[in-house]
């Protein structure tokens, strides 16, 4: 937790039924253009020497696409060894605790994030980077999230919720597995919530028979 980290501080959590990172993103932008407009009169702020426009819409990239621009490499089809490899090659510090999913955020944090002054979503993440989120509805290996950049920090961060119990448990068996691996920050199994969505999901299933 550290200034460059807002989400951490957060103000403002809530989470909308039958809506997608679609949805999310949408609500997003229009949340921060109107408080732009608001406190400014403008969707203009000024930043030290930096101009950035809060108008909607955002900018919209793919993690991956942002990796490829901004250090020549396309990592999307690339295992753990490849991935350190690249890490190598551009530099940055790796150890055996990182999986597929740190080695991706480490690229990223080092090497792309910086770039993004003015506000975009960096969007589609890889599967092992997100244990709660909905696999994405067309692209095999990512799921439906975003973070939202702006004057090179990450700002807020959403996602279609996974709602099936019994991949939930397999996500969270992935993350005990880099937990082992000496990843301090992979997910436990959370049995409680397993408990919980396996309920709502019974219920909601008793319900749509009545």
């Amino acid at each position: 937790m550290d200034r460059t980290h807002n989400p951490e501080f957060t103000v403002l959590e809530f989470y909308v039924a039958y809506k997608d990172y679609f949805w999310m993103m949408e609500t997003t932008e229009q949340l921060l253009e109107k408080a732009a407009l608001d406190v400014n009169g403008t969707t203009d702020a000024t930043i030290g020497d930096k101009t950035i426009s809060f108008k909607a819409p955002f900018a919209r990239v793919s993690i991956y696409d942002a990796i490829k621009e901004h250090t020549g490499f396309d990592v999307s089809e690339m295992n753990e060894e490849g991935l350190k490899d690249v890490c190598g090659k551009l530099g940055i510090h790796v150890d055996k605790t990182m999986g597929k999913g740190k080695l991706i955020d480490e690229i990223f944090g080092e090497k792309c994030e910086h770039h993004y002054i003015q506000p975009t979503f960096i969007i589609d993440y890889p599967i092992e980077m997100s244990p709660l989120t909905k696999k994405h509805r067309s692209k095999e290996g990512l799921v439906e999230r975003f973070e939202l950049m702006v004057n090179g920090k990450e700002v807020a961060n959403a996602y279609s919720e996974l709602n099936d119990p019994i991949e939930q448990r397999e996500r969270f068996e992935e993350q005990a597995k880099l937990m082992e691996q000496g990843d301090e920050e992979a997910m436990y199994i959370d049995y409680d919530f397993l408990r919980a969505l396996s309920m709502v999901c019974r219920l909601h299933r008793v319900s749509a028979l009545v």
